[in-house]
This record gives C-alpha cells, sequence and structure tokens, in this order.
C-alpha cells in the first residue's frame, strides 16, 4: 500500500510538474510574439477589427468608418463581423485572440454591461479578458409617443409620464427592440427609479418596436435617437426627452429626463455606447499606441461628421477612463437588469 500510495504522489507531481511547463511555455509564447510585434515596428501587417453584430448596422458603419481613418497611421485595418448571441459570439473570438494588437474588437453596453448580467452563461469574463483601447461614441436613446397617444393620456412632459404611471398602475406598455436593448434598459431604469410599473413589449428589433408604436399598439419607446429622427422631424413621433446626463447635440431644445424636475431623475443616464477593446495581455505600449492613434482619428472632423449623421456623439478616452467607465456601467446595469427580472438561458 505505501508503494502504490507514494505511486500515486509521483504521478501527481509529475502532472503538476507538465502542466506547469506546458502554461509557462504557452505564456511565455505569447509574451514573445507581443515583444516580436513591438520588435518589428507595430504593426507591419494588417489589423483584424471584429464586430459583434451583422454588416449595415451602426456599429458595424461606425467600425468601417473608423478602419477607413486610420488608413494613415495603422495600414490597413480589415472589419470582420462575427454577429450572433447579442454580440457574444464576436466578443469571445476576441478574448481568445492572439494579444498582440494584430486583433482589436468593437465592444459595445450591451456586450460589456448587460449581457454579463442577462445571460444565465457567458464565454468571457467583460473586465478580465480585455485591455480597453478607448470609447469611440455615446448614441443616446430618445423617449418618444405618437402625439395621439400623448393627447390621449394627457401627457406632455416626462414628469406627465411618470405621474400618470403613479395614478394608473400597469395601465401603460412600452415597446423595445428586445430584452436586454438599450431601450429595455432604459424603460426598467425609469420604472426603478420612480416606483412606477409599465409592461415591456419586446420585439425582435427596433424598427418592429417603433413600428408598434406608430400604430398605437403601444404606448410610449425609448429608441435610438438615430432611427427616431426621421419620425420625430415628420411630426409621427413626439421626443420629450433624452436619456444621456447632458442634451444631445442633434437635437439641442430637448431635454434630459434629468431635467424633468423630478429628484429620483436627477442622474439619469442611458446610452449605447461603444468602443475599441483589444485582448487582455496586449502589451501596454501597444495599447497605448492604439489608444493615441484612435483618438487622433476620433477627432479627425471628417470621422465626427459621420459620427453625427449617426446620431452619435464622439466620446475619446484613455486606455484607463474606458476602464474605468466600463466598470462603472458593469455595476449599474447589474442593478437594472435585475430588476426587471430578463434572463436568457
Amino acid at each position: 500500500m505505501q508503494f502504490e500510495r507514494a505511486g500515486r504522489a509521483t504521478h501527481r507531481a509529475r502532472r503538476l510538474f507538465l502542466a506547469r511547463v506546458v502554461g509557462g511555455s504557452c505564456a511565455f509564447g505569447l509574451a514573445a510574439a507581443a515583444r516580436a510585434a513591438l520588435a518589428q515596428g507595430f504593426p507591419n501587417r494588417p489589423i483584424r477589427l471584429i464586430v459583434p453584430y451583422p454588416p449595415g448596422g451602426p456599429l458595424d458603419i461606425a467600425a468601417r468608418a473608423l478602419a477607413e481613418q486610420l488608413k494613415g497611421s495603422l495600414g490597413t485595418v480589415v472589419v470582420e463581423n462575427r454577429p450572433g448571441a447579442g454580440g457574444n459570439i464576436g466578443v469571445d473570438a476576441l478574448a481568445k485572440s492572439a494579444p498582440d494588437g494584430y486583433t482589436l474588437g468593437i465592444g459595445a453596453v450591451v456586450t460589456h454591461a448587460i449581457n454579463p448580467w442577462l445571460f444565465t452563461r457567458i464565454p468571457y469574463d467583460p473586465l478580465k479578458d480585455f485591455a480597453p483601447i478607448t470609447l469611440i461614441a455615446h448614441v443616446p436613446n430618445v423617449l418618444v409617443m405618437t402625439p395621439e397617444t400623448a393627447a390621449r393620456l394627457k401627457v406632455t412632459s416626462v414628469r406627465d409620464l411618470v405621474e400618470y404611471a403613479r395614478r394608473n398602475p400597469g395601465k401603460l406598455n412600452y415597446a423595445s427592440g428586445g430584452n436586454g436593448s438599450g431601450g429595455h434598459m432604459a424603460g426598467e431604469l425609469l420604472k426603478s427609479s420612480t416606483h412606477t410599473f409599465a409592461v415591456h413589449i419586446p420585439y425582435p428589433g427596433a424598427a418592429p418596436a417603433q413600428l408598434s408604436l406608430l400604430s398605437g399598439q403601444t404606448d410610449f419607446m425609448f429608441d435610438n435617437l438615430a432611427s427616431a429622427t426621421a419620425q420625430i422631424k415628420a411630426g409621427k413621433l413626439r421626443a420629450f426627452a433624452v436619456t444621456t446626463r447632458a442634451r444631445a447635440a442633434a437635437m439641442p431644445d430637448v431635454p434630459t429626463i434629468g431635467e424633468a424636475g423630478l429628484k429620483e431623475l436627477a442622474g439619469f443616464d442611458v446610452s449605447t455606447w461603444f468602443g475599441v477593446f483589444a485582448p487582455a495581455g496586449t502589451p501596454a505600449a501597444i495599447v497605448t499606441q492604439l489608444s493615441d492613434e484612435l483618438r487622433k482619428a476620433l477627432a479627425s472632423p471628417e470621422l465626427r461628421d459621420r459620427l453625427a449623421r449617426m446620431g452619435a456623439e464622439p466620446a475619446p478616452s484613455t486606455s484607463a477612463e474606458f476602464a474605468a467607465f466600463v466598470r462603472s456601467e458593469l455595476a449599474k446595469y447589474e442593478k437594472v437588469v435585475k430588476f426587471s427580472g430578463a434572463k436568457v438561458d
């Protein structure tokens, strides 16, 4: 028996030794690859930019505009769309890429602040698996109703809407582009902040949600400013407030929800933000270089104009600032998602 126990102990020690050697070799290999990239003058080949959403959407358009602007400083940036699972597939692909600076990705409020609480399991850690590079922009959401619904409910302001909800618990409903969407989270934050209730009606995307609003099937909606602008200008929707702390440059006459005069809404802030991430372990020198070049690109009038046409407001940041922002957003949305009760298996 003593010999058997000794043999098992020796076998366990050998396995532990081999695991350490293999793990150390992998870590050494990644570090060596990163050092080689720096030594050879980064970048010296095309950079891949993963977009975790389908082609043609706002984040894809923004990513391609950014890639075009970076040609002069970083060379070729190839945009690769990896959609699926609410953005989780593309973001996970980024997390598992080599940390050498040649694979970057677009991350957003959904992938890095909402999905970690919405999904029962996600294949990545939104903080530990990434090196934040820079925030790109915020896109405000806007609280809208049709003029007909607003007149029927006698709602002329955010305060009126909240007071109606308090007098008529459960009678209001609101549309969104799906569970966990920015519009859904804005609605839940309004409800939790004001201790009111409205039935959430999720649709498979913002377009059908807006259609339900226009046809009178739903009462109100927190729509993306870019997609709501045309209907607002046409008079088919009435804008009551934007969801960000500051007024939107695209609609400076529309107040913020924080300006409603209700103390419980004073800090209200929800936006569709997105930025650029690298895999965790990317050398600090490369992260700094990428952050510097991306922030220069975001300062260019051409790119700012293209973002403005999408309703996006550029918000370039340092890597440290972006990391702190992601941590704060993750903490904020933990409370909102849990209050909503939404869950995706």
